[in-house]
């Protein structure tokens, strides 16, 4: 996800605690994660006590790298988190984590929802327990965080749009789309098909519900090929889950063509996992939209521990380079940067996915 690698700090949950209860007393904006707008919330803690980390699959590379970034961020943030709990894609099985979770007594919650409306359940419970939660990649139609840490997901399908618009210019361009469940998947999906229409009238869409399931992006991007041999363009939602199956498909139909090649079909997705830069470097797609896994872990932890003591914050930038924002429901989100990567910066460093193997 970010462009950025997260400077880890090295210290003891000790001195971790004492370092954030002095910025609470300084209210100084190198301290906190908004510039000016830390406020103290509630009932203050002391931040201590078990942290529940719940994940919405272990099948992506994308989340296989947040899950192996988490308790490293933990350690970074003095938080002391639980081992990860998985949800295997079901939204009724997430619900019981959480509830399990709970039963546990931990004192937090850090939960990557499935389902925007369905995890309102589990949220509810966590207020009636006095739990706070913060959400992390997907936020809730409706429930009490603590705070939502995500990238634009409006600005992911926009990227794409204008990436793949400057590209084919014209012609059929196809988005395998995640799960319209999600917000993610419909605000990636919305975005996408907002910025085609009023910016590049000569593309034609063509929509993919794929669920973010592999399977059924290959069997429905094999259906579409068959109708469709002149695709021009395909935008992936979570190159995680597409990746493999896309470029899969295409083989088989002989359509799998290098950048440069004549009958190269332009591709751009989203996740900056390792196995899409790799792909860009060889030719067969040509961007990702960069999502910081390592950043959603650091901040994931950052925001709950906070909450722990009883901070709440405020719209504005923050000093991450990020803003937090008020969505409609009034929860409040971080958004964190996601930058485009191509051939020119795929190489790039600090990208989080040049650090991982």
């Amino acid at each position: 996800m970010a462009g950025r690698t997260v400077r880890k700090r090295n210290r003891s949950r000790i001195v971790g605690a004492a370092a954030v209860a002095a910025c609470a007393a300084l209210v100084l904006s190198a301290c906190g994660s908004t510039k000016d707008d830390v406020a103290s919330g509630g009932k203050g803690g002391d931040g201590k006590g078990k942290v529940g980390v719940i994940l919405p699959l272990l099948t992506s590379p994308f989340w296989q790298s947040y899950n192996d970034y988490v308790p490293k961020m933990a350690t970074s943030e003095g938080v002391d988190a639980l081992k990860t709990v998985n949800s295997n894609s079901d939204p009724s099985q997430q619900i019981t984590d959480i509830n399990n979770q709970l039963n546990q007594g931990v004192k937090g919650l850090v939960v990557a929802p499935l389902d925007s409306a369905a995890i309102s359940a589990g949220l509810d419970q966590a207020e009636r327990k006095g739990v706070p939660v913060v959400a992390v990649d997907v936020a809730p139609e409706k429930g009490k965080v603590a705070m939502v840490v995500r990238a634009n997901n409006v600005a992911y399908g926009e990227k794409a749009c204008d990436y793949l618009g400057q590209q084919v210019k014209t012609g059929k361009v196809v988005q395998i789309m995640g799960d319209l469940a999600s917000v993610n998947g419909r605000e990636r999906s919305q975005a996408f098909r907002d910025c085609a229409k009023k910016k590049y009238p000569g593309l034609k869409v063509l929509e993919i519900p794929a669920k973010w399931e592999s399977d059924t992006a290959a069997s429905k991007l094999d259906t579409l090929l068959n109708a469709n041999p002149d695709i021009k363009g395909i935008y992936m939602q979570a190159g995680g889950v597409y990746l493999a199956p896309t470029l899969q498909t295409l083989k088989s139909k002989g359509m799998l063509k290098k950048a440069g090649e004549k009958g190269h079909i332009a591709i751009v997705s989203n996740d900056g996992i390792p196995q899409e830069f790799a792909a860009i470097r060889k030719g067969q797609i040509d961007a990702t939209v960069s999502q910081p896994a390592d950043a959603y872990a650091k901040y994931g932890m950052y925001y709950i521990k906070a909450a722990m003591q009883g901070k709440t914050f405020k719209p504005g930038p923050t000093d991450h380079d990020s803003e937090i924002v008020k969505l409609p429901s009034g929860i409040l989100e971080d958004q964190l940067p996601a930058p485009l990567v191509t051939k020119d910066n795929v190489d790039d460093p600090k990208l989080w996915g040049n650090t991982v193997k």
